[in-house]
């Protein structure tokens, strides 16, 4: 793949206004899925989870799922939206190798929520208000894998799997209008943007919003307009982008990409694009369709979804606290500087050190570790943290440096384990054995050992000069690979030298 040229961030915006649009899908996690009895899960052999709707099978015919509804005006409601009356599905029709029947069943005229707006609090405590269109309900599609190519797409591919588990699990598609005034901060909105969809439906509990199994996707638009120019430039539409940092880079380079393209004299073609995390650019993916070209008409097996009244208020009466207001309030219960804060909710991780806490373990130990070791790990594999480990495998670590069975740097060891597949803390210990030794007969060995390497240690101890324990007990540390107790190797120094 050729990668484009493309203009410095700064210079794309002295040139140009960024104007941005998004389109996040929120998959439901319903027992089962939007129009069958199917389960609703993840992760199960391909063609398992199925019945006949899910197939497209001649006479199969949908049945709405009341939970996801109600998932779905919980959402609206707490997106400030307005919830339909009387809302209605329909179907999109384009070719769907991976829907059975070859059409989707989406909400189009008539979405069960519209005309909303959500506060996104930026790194520096800034509020941008981000205007919503829409959110509407429909059905995911199946997953196709491509078999045979370099790169796992379609192009050079020798054939292709479907696995229909995915199909007609339940979806809402929030739509944002236009947003302006974003300038250099259009990344960061785009980041805080989808954090703070996540932080919602979290809240709400209706979906688990795991970015790398695709419970949460981002569709980024992006264009650019001349600086003074009232007309809205030709947009991109960079698809199911996987992780928060991800959107942050493909926006911006979308703006890096379509600038550079603009000022050579070039126009911009309305296209889909991929991105493609390994390179850091986009590629175009198809010509992107208008909705006319999508034949929406209504379902004829569906009746109009309306929600009594008094379903809509009892919703909104158990809404959780907006994400802003959530984010404040945890600040100052934790206790956390702007910076320490800043970590945990520019890493977002707000739900896991939540949870962690919430499982006794202190705020700064769970800090510590989201932010700091499993933040590394995740970095280095390309993943999330929270995919990594679980809120109660941190406070399982933590209590276990509590009570003094680990070391720091043990426990990092363990964690790695854990990461990795291994087990639970205590099957990590034990395979890998790395429990902290403090057993008074072995560690007395070690210290012997070590002050017959050092005889002058005891004495200068005894002149007063405590620190000079120190070297002996980074040699007994070193001698036992990092597993000794450190207190109790220098209290046996001490008592040593007090002889």
């Amino acid at each position: 793949m050729v990668k484009e040229k493309i203009l410095s961030f700064e210079e794309a915006l002295e040139r140009y206004e960024p104007v941005l649009g998004f389109e996040v899908h929120v998959e439901l996690n319903t027992k089962t899925k939007m129009f069958s009895s199917a389960p609703n899960s993840f992760g199960r052999e391909p063609n398992t989870d199925l019945a006949p709707v899910d197939l497209g099978l001649p006479g199969s015919l949908p049945v709405v799922n009341e939970q996801a509804v109600r998932y779905s005006i919980s959402l609206g409601l707490a997106l400030g939206c307005s919830i339909a009356p009387s809302s209605r599905f329909a179907r999109k029709n384009y070719f769907y190798p991976d829907l059975g029947k070859n059409y989707q069943i989406s909400q189009y005229d008539e979405p069960i929520a519209f005309e909303g707006s959500v506060d996104v609090e930026l790194s520096d405590g800034t509020i941008v208000t981000v205007p919503i269109e829409r959110a509407h309900m429909e059905e995911d599609a199946g997953k196709l894998t491509h078999v045979g190519g370099a790169t796992g797409r379609i192009q050079g591919a020798e054939y292709s799997l479907v696995d229909y588990n995915r199909a007609g699990v339940p979806l809402v598609e929030i739509v944002t209008k236009p947003i302006y005034g974003a300038e250099h901060r259009a990344p960061e909105i785009a980041k805080a943007y989808v954090q703070t969809i996540r932080d919602i439906v979290l809240a709400l509990g209706i979906s688990d919003a795991k970015m790398e199994r695709g419970n949460l996707r981002c569709d980024a638009n992006v264009s650019l307009r001349p600086r003074g120019q009232e007309k809205l430039g030709t947009r991109t539409e960079t698809k199911n982008v996987n992780s928060m940092r991800s959107v942050e880079r493909a926006v911006r380079y979308e703006i890096q990409r379509q600038a550079a393209i603009l000022a050579a004299g070039g126009s911009i073609t309305q296209e889909t694009r991929h991105w493609h995390e390994d390179t850091g650019t986009t590629s175009p993916g198809r010509p992107k369709s208008d909705a006319d070209d999508y034949r929406y008409f209504p379902e004829p097996d569906l009746l109009p979804v309306v929600p009594a009244p008094e379903l809509i208020a009892q919703l909104r009466d158990e809404l959780p606290e907006p994400p802003a207001v959530r984010r404040r309030r945890l600040k100052d219960s934790w206790g956390f500087t702007d910076l320490e804060f800043q970590d945990v909710a520019n890493g977002g991780l707000l739900a896991e050190v939540e949870a962690t806490i919430s499982l006794g373990t202190s705020p700064a130990a769970a800090r510590k570790w989201w932010t700091g070791e499993l933040t590394r790990l995740a970095n280095a594999q390309g993943r999330e943290a929270s995919d990594l480990v679980s809120p109660q495998d941190v406070a399982d670590l933590q209590s276990l440096v509590d009570a003094g069975t680990l070391t720091d740097k043990l426990a990092r060891q363990v964690l790695e384990g854990i990461a990795a597949g291994e087990g639970s803390a205590q099957e990590v210990i034990d395979a890998r054995g790395l429990a902290v030794v403090s057993d008074d007969g072995a560690l007395i060995a070690a210290i012997d050992d070590a002050l017959a390497a050092q005889p002058d240690v005891l004495a200068k101890i005894r002149d007063g000069k405590v620190q000079a324990a120190g070297a002996v007990i980074g040699a007994v540390m070193k001698a036992m690979r990092g597993q000794a107790d450190a207190a109790r190797v220098r209290e046996l120094i001490l008592e040593r030298a007090a002889q």
